[in-house]
Order: structure tokens, then C-alpha cells, then sequence
């Protein structure tokens, strides 16, 4: 019975509330898209017409005393109320109150002979984090708008509260900019894809793309605004840029014409440093800003080789107008040039660790993902930080040491390993911990070709996320573990397609696509050798 998150107080009282035809919900005016969101979630399986009354059985209230995003949830034998320091707190409450409900209150039809009761209880939670998030990587794989709405409502079930939509790379393009046509005309296709993690794996041949027109994008924010969910789009810079080469090949150091990339890995293909391509950019960056409401707006500037940068001559004059020094220099100043148009704009720049490796504006945040080096270097930098670590919540990675994991990348990171991640470092003082925003799982989807195979890797390891990052940082994951079951029905009813405890099942296996495991010593090694050059002060 007991919820995930797991509330921070949860005392039972006697007899239980049940729904039935004479149910009814009171909101206040401010509370209606709550109340909405609470009559379509409760209505498909009950069949009950849960009517809007002045007095409801079931009643949404603001409590000014609670904070952000708390809630507490009283039920009796007569009347449930749900109060929250603001709506999503409400909204959080009215999460946790479906819960209750037998795991059939999931489905989308009515389900007969089923008793809806709620326990007589109260509940009083809050969480530990403003960032709960997940990356979502659609531009190696496009998921149709469809099956992004379905996440959204997998991610606001476990209360997590922010989107990190990784949109564009070098195999696509996934957002519509009305300036720029070719971006999508061209760049939102490739030809096939690899197959497999190995350098040398094979391609499928098949043609693979999508991209998502500036009416869905509208209607995936506001969607996730209904769930008081912040949607934070990336569009890369200065590297992973072959599709927006391909469209538009006088971006790039060499100007030759691209075909957006096949391949899996790092790409040598980056943006020339022209004001040209500056304005370009800051172009995109302007439509960005008007589809998406978020403070942060994400620009990448991880794993930008610069070779091609040292080796064209046109470069080198142009660090020298500049007064740049080296290549690591030059990435600054472009991606400075970016937070320059963001800030100036109202927004804040949000970009991957590499970033720390140049001079950064004030109000740059950071993604920490090569372990917690980022994380610590930047919060005693006074930089705001998310903390993503590889090695910890890396939904991509495989799952276990078994065989039948498919297309297993890296190191195994089981549900308690992620159950386990605290985002904050314990080198940190308190005042730099206070940078620390909070965390996100990050879902690349170079190996997951489809919804279906997103919900292997997201589920059940993104729960123990959600636990980790709204719940207090002393944990049980024996409790955890125990509750867990219980949630997984929930999960069934939804039809998510979870990994089970005792493995993949035979349709979710990969037999004869090679992956590309390491051990987390091997791991280690490579992560410490990509951070040496991230100063901490």
C-alpha cells in the first residue's frame, strides 16, 4: 500500500472512504486543472462520474503554511482532502491519493467488480529536491509525440518534475525551425543506423527520422505544464552537429556536404566559429525560447573534438582576431557568445560538463554526468549544478552481468545501485552544497529503437530515481524493495514494459547484437581521464 516515494510521514486511521456514484470533488477556481486532471484519472476505470460540487467528498485545498510541491492527504471514513503549499503540491497530493486505489485505477476502461476504496490515512510529504528530471535523447531515436505525452504521465505517477529533451545530434534533427526548413527537410533523416556498440557493427539499412512541428511542441509543453513539468530543450553546439551540417553545410569547418550520421559514437564534424554561424545559432536559440517557457535552455557543448579546428587554417586566423589562445578557449568564447543571447534574453544557459572546462558566465548551470568531478567543481565555482553521473543513473547502461541483457553497454547499474545516488558530493561544504539543484537519469536511445524498449530501460530503475530524489537522503532499500511489487502492478495495469527482477523476457532480448561492456574500474579510468582538465576553483 505504501507509495512511491515513499511519503516522509504516513500515520493509518480507521475505516476507509469509498467511491461511489454520489462522489463528488471540490476545488477552488485556482485548483480546476488539478481537479480536472484528478476526475480524468479517476473516471476511465471506476466508470463514476465524479461531479464538481460545493462541498466535495473529495476536496483540493491550498495550504500557505506547506511548501513548494508538499502536500498532506487526509482520509476518512466520510470525506478525503488533499492540501499542498502550491498546485503541484496538490497535484502531488492527488498522485499519491490515486495510489491508494487498487492498481486497476491505471486502466483506461471500466473494470468491473473491483471495490474503490481508500484506507483511512495521513500523509504528509515533501521533497528534498526542486530538479527531479530525466534526459530524454530523441534525436538518435524519434519517439512519436504520442509516446512522449505517455512519458510525461509515467514521469508525473513518480513525481518527477522536469523534462530534459535532448533534441537535436549528428544523426538528427528533431524540432521544427521556421527559418531554418532544411534543419528538418534534411536533417530529421538518415538513410540507416547502426547496429550494435561495437566500431565496426553492422548497419540496418533501413531509413529512420521524425521531428516534432511547432503545434506539437506547443501541445507537449503544455501537456507537461498540466503536470507541473518543466520541459528543458538541448539543441547541441558546437559539437554532435552532423545533422544540422547536412542541412546547412556552410556550418561547418570544412563546408563539404554531410549526410546526416549513421553512426553511433563521437563525431569529428563540428561548427566553424564564423558570426555567421553564431547568428545562426542565436536564430535557433530565439525560436527555441519562444516554444519553451523554461529558465534553462540546454546548448550542449559536450564531446566537441578540435581537431578540425587546429587544422584549418581559417580557424587559427580567426582565434587570433579573437585573442583566443587554444581550442578549449575557442569553445568557451562560442558557447559564451550563446549564454550571452540567452541572458540577455532572461533565460539561463544549461550545458554538459565539458563547459567547465572554459571560462563560464555567472549563471551558466551544469550537467555533471562524468561522475560528481563536475559537480564539485562547479558548485565551488558557484555554478548551479543537476547531477546526472554516469556510473549511477545512466538508464542506457545494461542492467546486470547477464548475457541476455541486450546491446549491454558499460558497467551494470542495477535498481539499488540507482536507489543508492545522492546527487549532492560529500566533499561539498553546505554552502556549496546549495548549488546542487538536484539530479536526473539520463536515457540515450542509441540502443532503443523504440517506446518499448525505453520502458525496459526506464522502468523499474527510474522509480528508484524518483524515490531517491524526492525522499529524504537516508534510505532503506529493503523497504524499497518490498513496496516495489506492489508498484509494478500499477506499472502492468499502464502496460509499461518494465525489466522484470529475474531478467529480460525473450522479446525484449537482443541474441547477436554486440554491445560494448566494461567494468566500473575500466570505467573509472576512462572518466578521470576525461575530467583532468576541469579546474575546481
Amino acid at each position: 500500500m505504501f507509495m512511491i516515494p515513499r511519503p516522509l510521514t504516513w500515520t493509518p486511521g480507521t475505516g476507509e472512504l469509498v467511491l461511489d456514484s454520489g462522489t463528488t470533488l471540490a476545488a477552488p477556481d485556482e485548483l480546476s486543472d488539478v481537479l480536472a486532471w484528478l476526475q480524468g484519472a479517476l473516471r476511465p476505470a471506476t466508470g463514476l462520474p465524479l461531479r464538481q460540487a460545493g462541498h466535495g467528498t473529495v476536496s483540493l485545498q491550498l495550504a500557505d503554511e506547506l511548501g513548494a510541491e508538499a502536500f498532506e492527504l487526509d482520509v476518512r471514513a466520510e470525506s478525503a482532502t488533499v492540501r499542498g503549499g502550491d498546485p503541484a503540491g496538490v497535484f502531488y497530493g492527488c498522485q499519491a491519493l490515486v495510489q491508494l486505489l487498487p492498481p486497476q485505477v491505471y486502466r483506461r476502461a471500466p473494470v468491473p467488480g473491483v471495490r474503490w476504496a481508500l484506507p483511512a490515512v495521513r500523509v504528509y510529504d515533501a521533497p528534498r529536491f526542486g530538479w527531479r528530471g530525466v534526459m530524454l535523447d530523441v534525436a538518435r531515436h524519434f519517439m512519436p509525440k504520442h509516446d512522449v505525452l505517455r512519458f510525461l504521465d509515467l514521469m508525473a505517477m513518480h513525481r518527477l518534475n522536469t523534462l530534459h529533451w535532448h533534441l537535436t545530434d549528428d544523426q538528427g534533427w528533431r524540432l521544427e525551425v521556421l527559418r531554418y526548413p532544411r534543419l528538418t527537410e534534411v536533417g530529421a533523416w538518415r538513410h540507416e543506423s547502426q547496429v550494435g556498440a561495437v566500431q565496426d557493427a553492422p548497419s540496418d539499412g533501413r531509413p529512420h527520422g521524425g521531428f516534432y512541428t511547432q503545434d506539437d511542441v506547443r501541445e507537449i509543453v503544455a501537456y507537461a505544464a498540466q503536470r507541473f513539468i518543466t520541459v528543458v530543450p538541448e539543441i547541441e553546439s558546437p559539437g554532435h552537429v552532423q545533422a544540422a551540417l547536412a542541412a546547412y553545410p556552410q556550418l561547418g569547418v570544412t563546408g563539404r556536404q554531410l549526410e546526416v550520421f549513421t553512426r553511433w559514437g563521437i563525431n569529428p564534424n563540428v561548427l566553424n566559429v564564423e558570426e555567421s554561424t553564431v547568428d545562426f545559432f542565436t536564430g535557433v536559440l530565439d525560436e527555441v525560447m519562444q516554444l519553451f517557457p523554461s529558465r534553462w535552455i540546454g546548448v550542449g557543448g559536450d564531446e566537441c573534438p578540435k581537431d578540425q579546428w587546429r587544422a584549418d587554417p581559417r580557424t587559427q586566423q580567426r582565434m587570433a582576431e579573437l585573442g583566443i589562445s587554444d581550442e578549449a578557449g575557442l569553445q568557451a568564447w562560442f558557447l559564451r557568445r550563446l549564454d550571452d543571447h540567452l541572458t540577455a534574453a532572461g533565460r539561463r544557459l544549461f550545458g554538459w560538463d565539458e563547459i567547465l572546462e572554459g571560462d563560464l558566465a555567472p549563471g551558466a548551470t551544469i550537467a555533471s554526468w562524468r561522475g560528481m568531478t563536475g559537480a564539485i567543481a562547479a558548485a565551488r565555482r558557484g555554478h548551479d549544478v543537476v547531477a546526472c553521473p554516469d556510473d549511477q543513473v545512466y538508464l542506457d547502461y545494461r542492467q546486470s552481468e547477464s548475457p541476455d541483457e541486450p546491446i549491454p553497454v558499460a558497467i551494470p547499474l542495477s535498481v539499488e545501485d540507482v536507489y543508492a545516488f545522492d546527487p549532492v558530493p560529500p566533499q561539498l561544504t553546505p554552502g556549496e552544497a546549495r548549488h546542487i539543484l538536484g539530479g536526473q537519469a539520463n536515457i540515450w536511445t542509441e540502443h532503443a529503437d523504440s517506446p518499448r524498449t525505453v520502458d525496459y530501460l526506464a522502468f523499474p530503475r527510474l522509480c528508484a530515481l524518483a524515490e531517491a530524489l524526492w525522499s529524504p537522503a537516508e534510505r532503506d532499500f529493503g523497504d524499497f524493495a518490498r513496496r516495489l511489487p506492489a508498484h509494478l502492478r500499477r506499472l502492468d495495469a499502464l502496460g509499461v514494459e518494465y525489466r522484470h527482477a529475474d531478467g529480460p523476457r525473450p522479446w525484449q532480448r537482443r541474441p547477436g547484437v554486440p554491445g560494448r561492456p566494461a567494468t566500473r574500474e575500466q570505467r573509472a579510468e576512462h572518466i578521470a581521464r576525461l575530467v583532468a582538465n576541469i579546474r575546481s576553483s
